[in-house]
Order: C-alpha cells, then structure tokens, then sequence
C-alpha cells in the first residue's frame, strides 16, 4: 500500500517526466545547450526559466511540506552544510541531463553506508571511510566521466 509520500513522489516525477518530454522541455533542452540560439529562434528563455524555476519551488514545498509533517518542528540546524553537499554529490555522481541521473547518484550515495555497515567496522572509522569513498568516487567522477554515470550532459 502506498503511502502518501510515496504517491506523490510518483506524481511528481510523472509530471516532471511528461513536462521534459513535451516541446517545453526540449525547448529547456535547447537553452541548455545554447540560450543564444534558443533565443534566436525565438524562445522566451526568461519565461522559461521563470517557469521551470517555478515548477522546481513548487515540487520542493511538497516536499518541504511533507517534511515539516514528519518532523513536527524545522529549524535551521535540520539542514546543514553536509546535507547540501550529498545532494550536489548525488547530482554530480549520477549525471545531469536527463531524468534517470540523479537518482542513480541518490541510490549510489546511500547505497555506501548501507554496505559499510554490513563489514562491521566501528561507527567512527566507519564514518571516514564514507567520507573517503565520496571523495574519491567525486574525483574519479569528475576526471574520468564527466557527465557522470547515467547522465549525457557533459560539463565543458
């Protein structure tokens, strides 16, 4: 049975999925690529990016909401620096460009400590060790596949 967080992560990446397949994402598609051909061609690329970063602020209250229903209280300390660095480690890890990137990141990243857990080594070593795999899965990364390991974007 789902849950309904669960529900609306599916309708949220249902819509995410169908809105970069419609000629609104490609024209996103094509603003990444070259704003100023997107432009010559006619696109509005500021309303499209009013619009995405509008659709991206309206996903995250969803899950902010969610959230802040779980927890019952938010502060400032619920979201610290380690926190936003895993998540821009999950998008550089799994790739951007498509839709499938990040979530191979996500599962890649947490997939870690699920593992060095199972080799029952000590919570603080345990710890840098984590730490030593991000690092070094970044690096590799970021040298040896740019684009990252599900994604077709490459950064330049």
């Amino acid at each position: 049975m789902f849950s309904l967080s669960t529900s609306l992560t599916l309708v949220c990446g249902t819509i995410v999925f169908i809105l970069l397949r419609s000629p609104w994402g490609r024209a996103l598609n094509a603003m990444r690529d070259d704003e100023l051909a997107a432009r010559g061609l006619g696109k509005n690329t500021r309303l499209f990016k009013v619009q995405a970063f509008f659709i991206a602020c309206a996903m995250v209250s969803i899950a902010g909401s969610l959230y802040a229903t779980y927890v019952s209280y938010i502060d400032p300390t619920s979201f610290t620096l380690d926190e936003s660095i895993l998540m821009i480690s999950m998008i550089i890890i799994g790739g951007t460009g498509n839709f499938i990137g990040p979530i191979v990141g996500a599962f890649t990243l947490i997939a870690i400590p699920e593992i060095l857990r199972f080799l029952y080594i000590p919570d603080a070593i345990a710890a840098n060790i984590r730490l030593l795999i991000y690092g070094l899965l970044l690096v590799t990364m970021v040298h040896l596949r740019p684009q990252g390991l599900a994604g077709k974007y490459r950064f330049k």
